[in-house]
């Protein structure tokens, strides 16, 4: 009998990993969707951490991310999570989801 095959179940094992169930963290459809027009009144004001934070829980949405300018962001879409756009003088420029 070869011993090939048992050289290929680590690896066996670890795509099966990636093909599993996502984890209990991950968003689930229609809890935590972001809606980003409550959360307009802050658009304008100062980028402080109360401001972003109080953006952030207007919005419902379950992730945030503050994002100043020429800063590298992925582009990937998240219904889950509000953006907070800061300009150049450290106000928020605006807010969106995604």
């Amino acid at each position: 009998m070869s011993l090939r095959p048992l050289f290929l179940l680590p690896t066996l094992l670890a795509l099966a990993a990636c093909a599993s169930q996502p984890a209990a963290d991950e968003p689930t459809a229609g809890i935590g969707t972001c809606n980003a027009e409550p959360a307009q009144s802050y658009v304008g004001k100062p980028a402080s951490d109360a401001n972003i934070e109080a953006a952030f829980k207007a919005s419902g949405a379950k992730t945030m991310r503050s994002i100043k300018p020429g800063q590298a962001v992925t582009m990937d879409y998240r219904e889950d999570r509000v953006n907070v756009y800061q300009d150049a003088s450290g106000n928020i420029e605006r807010i969106g989801c995604g």
